[in-house]
């Protein structure tokens, strides 16, 4: 693990001159900015030497390519960083990605980091890095009251507006997403242990299946989280078997992400619709899920449940927590008739931190416990 510079200095007299924490000569001193979006949690990694200097040697390096490149040479900072003792269960990250062929004339580049591998896009990481943007200068000249920031994800370029009071970053942050589609509806599925359901799956800059907790003999906003989760996990196994999902520029980004089961309002209403999503390891996000809200607003759309400029909101069933979501644009994608959604939510700064590697300690590359 690459050290990402020295450790902080200071403490008391008895202490002077030493790191602190104490780590070992050639462990890593790893520097992270922790924030969370919607209550799901977001441990940014601000440099990556290894992921600058393979951005910088491959002129035109693809962010998919990077991505394999880190997950093939540096996934032991992503156990390091998800993974207990320093994560859990529920953590999610992501690397800033600087200048470069990776940033392609964005103010950054990301990589989004999970406890079971590596996304394309997070709508909840997207907001609170527009915010890390401003705040620690990735942007030269921040406009008031609201600020563009580019940010390149491995699904594609998008775009975050940041209020800027001309010294801090605020709230609420919106963003404008890929194209997103349709990629199924109405699609029959055989789940094991709860028979035929009918599922819809959306395109937000990775794929979900979504149905109604409903279909599932449960309910999204009361039954326990556990039992949601293995419902929710069933299908997503049931929809890998059984379909073939298609993205119009790689089949990199051809796999489904994740299942969110969902209250079943969908057709346009004031009020708040619920949902859950389990995504990659049975890991349950604690925000609305910005890509999810996406996602199932392409959905709507698709069907003439909303029009478009028609903001919807979106409940967390773990937190409460809100996000919005409209369709502000028509597009084509490869094939399919999509929509550029613009999804509005609060990320807030929880504080940072600095992690250090012991080499001899057994478990310095963590461990994932469910």
């Amino acid at each position: 693990m690459a050290a990402q510079g020295g450790g902080d200095g200071g403490g008391d007299s008895g202490g002077a001159g030493r790191q602190l924490p104490p780590h070992s000569p050639s462990g890593a001193v790893l520097r992270t900015v922790e924030m969370h979006t919607g209550g799901e949690p977001l441990r940014i990694i601000p440099r990556l030497e290894a992921a600058e200097r393979a951005a910088a040697a491959a002129a035109g390096l693809s962010l998919l390519s990077l991505r394999r490149e880190v997950a093939a040479t540096q996934d032991h900072v992503r156990r390091a960083l998800m993974h207990e003792p320093r994560g859990h269960a529920g953590m999610y990250g992501a690397v800033v990605v600087r200048g470069g062929a990776a940033a392609e004339g964005a103010h950054l580049a990301a990589l989004f980091l999970h406890c079971a591998g590596y996304s394309a896009m997070c709508g909840h990481a997207v907001m609170a890095l527009g915010r890390f943007a401003l705040d620690y200068g990735l942007v030269p000249a921040p406009t008031r009251p609201e600020t563009a920031v580019l940010l390149r994800c491995p699904c594609g370029p998008v775009t975050a507006f940041v209020p800027w009071d001309g010294h801090r970053s605020g709230n609420p942050v919106r963003f404008h997403s890929v194209p997103a589609f349709a990629a199924a509806t109405d699609l029959a599925i055989d789940v094991p242990g709860h028979g035929k359901v009918v599922v819809d799956i959306g395109y937000g800059g990775t794929f979900y299946a979504f149905l109604s907790a409903e279909q599932l003999g449960l309910d999204v906003c009361s039954s326990k989280t556990r039992d949601l989760v293995s419902a929710a996990s069933a299908v997503t196994e049931a929809v890998k078997k059984q379909f073939k999902l298609h993205h119009p520029e790689s089949e990199d980004l051809a796999f489904l992400y994740g299942t969110i089961l969902t209250d079943g309002k969908d057709t346009f209403s004031e009020e708040p619709t619920t949902n859950i999503c389990v995504f990659a390891d049975e890991q349950v996000d604690r925000s609305p899920t910005g890509s999810g809200v996406t996602a199932r607003i392409a959905l709507q759309y698709h069907k003439g449940l909303i029009q478009l400029d028609q903001t919807r909101t979106f409940r967390s069933s773990t937190t409460g927590s809100l996000f919005t979501g409209k369709a502000v644009k028509e597009a084509k994608f490869g094939n399919y008739n999509a929509v550029i959604v613009e999804v509005s939510g609060e990320a807030f700064y929880t504080g940072t931190a600095t992690f250090t590697v012991e080499e001899e300690d057994p478990l310095k590359h963590g461990f994932f416990f469910k």
